[in-house]
């Protein structure tokens, strides 16, 4: 059987995930990675990575190499994804696609001019308990949804802080608008807004109500009111204020009501699963996510979410960022 040649090109935080993910693909190389990090380089080698690069145009440039997983800052997402466009190779793109839509549409561009596939990472579509939800959905097990509502409530940027108990400083990228974008509604909004329009499809109408907390020049958190063509309402409720994650979809129907949640793990609990099975249960929609990717090229078929989904989320984004409620 075939085997697609991986290039992993960022091994922050995400980028280190993906970097175990992908060598335990039984249909997947992990050919090389990139990043300009010596220690980071170091450290996938010792897990057993081929080929290292301080810059990502040596690794665009092996033959080896068929797709590539992109895990950079957001403002180099552009750059990046042309240059490996460019180069025929597919893409695995980290969410959100881009900073803003005119370059999310040049990533677009770029891949179809090249004839290359492109997918963009939201793990929530590949979570079992959301995938069960949107079944319900479509069986009419709840008759119609009226009101939707989706949490992702989480420390941010922060959790870099809380590794080892020790501080350990924040990316500075993450405290500029220029480079990420947006804030809290940007970072999680995105994973929510994406999920929310799997189930119930075009947004007609979006306001927003932000929140600044920490005083930044953008937001810590968010709530949005969503309209859908569908008709259902959809409420969405991101920040970065707490230490606990609250990540959930209720589902509020003229038959029924459903609710899921997605745990964050006990250390206790993420060690005994690294060691009896390779992988953290909590980041398995990480794998699966990559694992159908790979499958798609295999396949010949057009992964999703794809860069046109995306590229909806951010029109949504900035429509809410356009239209805020405010209050008091």
């Amino acid at each position: 059987m075939k085997k697609i040649g991986l290039g992993l090109i960022g091994l922050g935080y995400i980028g280190k995930i993906h970097l175990q993910h992908s060598l335990k693909l039984a249909n997947a190389d992990l050919v090389a990675v990139s990043d300009i990090s010596k220690r980071a380089l170091k450290d996938a080698r010792n897990v057993g990575a081929r080929k290292t690069f301080d810059n990502y145009e040596q690794l665009l440039r092996d033959s080896e190499v068929d797709a590539v997983i992109v895990a950079l800052p957001t403002h180099l997402h552009l750059q990046c994804a042309r240059r490996a466009a460019e180069e025929r190779k597919n893409i695995f793109l980290e969410k959100p696609i881009a900073r803003n839509v005119q370059e999310a549409q040049e990533i677009i561009s770029a891949a179809q001019r090249n004839s290359v596939k492109l997918m963009i990472g939201y793990p929530a579509r590949f979570n079992p308990g959301y995938r069960d939800l949107r079944g319900k959905i479509n069986n009419g097990t709840l008759g119609d949804v009226e009101i939707a509502r989706a949490t992702n409530i989480s420390c941010g940027p922060f959790f870099h802080r809380m590794q080892d108990y020790a501080p350990t400083p924040v990316p500075e990228w993450w405290f500029n608008k220029e480079l990420t974008g947006g804030g809290a509604l940007m970072d999680l909004g995105c994973h929510m807004i994406n999920l929310l329009r799997w189930y119930f499809g075009e947004i007609t109408d979006i306001k927003s109500h932000l929140g600044y907390r920490f005083n930044f020049d953008f937001e810590d958190s968010a709530t949005c009111l969503a309209k859908f063509k569908s008709g259902t309402l959809g409420i969405v409720n991101v920040g970065w204020f707490s230490q606990v994650l609250s990540e959930n979809i209720e589902l509020f129907g003229t038959v029924q009501s459903a609710k899921t949640q997605h745990h964050a793990p006990s250390p206790l609990l993420t060690a005994a699963q690294m060691l009896t099975m390779g992988q953290s249960g909590f980041f398995g929609s990480h794998f699966a996510e990559l694992q159908y990717f790979v499958n798609c090229l295999i396949q010949d078929s057009f992964p999703s979410p794809s860069g046109q989904d995306s590229l909806k989320d951010l029109e949504a984004i900035h429509s809410a960022y356009n239209n805020q409620i405010r209050l008091g």
